[in-house]
């Protein structure tokens, strides 16, 4: 099991350099963030999937949701719900 570290402050987050983020939104233990370029990386807990990597696994840095890009799929907006992730392509 890994560790996800669960902050009430915001923290500074590395993302690639040419990603733009234009939209945020925080679930109640995970963050996805949609940038100007279409593409979804999202963070924290994923124990339900809502992370949108295929699988279970939470994680602390930033990840590009792959499956978007795969299917060239362009995100426009994202909603995080309690333990769901809602992304409009």
């Amino acid at each position: 099991a890994s560790f996800i570290s669960i902050q009430a402050l915001p923290a500074l987050l590395d993302l690639p350099q040419e990603a733009e983020v234009s939209e945020v939104s925080c679930g109640s233990r995970h963050t996805a963030a949609v940038t100007r370029g279409g593409e979804l990386y999202t963070w924290g807990w994923g124990k339900y999937g809502q992370l949108g990597h295929g699988d279970d696994a939470s994680s602390d840095q930033p990840r590009r949701v792959e499956h978007l890009v795969a299917e060239g799929l362009r995100a426009e907006a994202v909603v995080c719900g309690p333990w769901t992730t809602y992304v409009c392509v």
